[in-house]
């Protein structure tokens, strides 16, 4: 399990929001494919993927949110995704 956060670009970031999610929740995504694009006050930036698994979205787009915040989780096993989104 590996949590997404909202990242830092730039001194003065201190939010952004997510433009569009790439993929859906519940999807297979692959090491580096980009899941999501985020927003910023400067521009559009892509997230990746930090390792293979199941996609679980925490964050609805077009949400300002906090620099460092979870917006989206990826388990390495559907069984992990299922039996931890259940609980979520």
């Amino acid at each position: 399990m590996k949590n997404i956060i909202m990242p830092k670009r730039g001194q003065a970031m201190e939010e952004g929001s997510i433009a569009e999610w790439q993929k859906s929740n519940g999807e297979f995504v692959n090491e580096n494919e980009v899941i999501a694009l985020i927003e910023t006050d400067k521009a559009v930036i892509s997230i990746e993927a930090p390792l293979s698994g199941y996609l679980h979205i925490l964050s609805e787009e077009g949400v300002s949110i906090p620099v460092g915040q979870v917006i989206a989780i990826i388990f390495e096993t559907k069984e992990e995704y299922n039996k931890k989104v259940e609980n979520i």
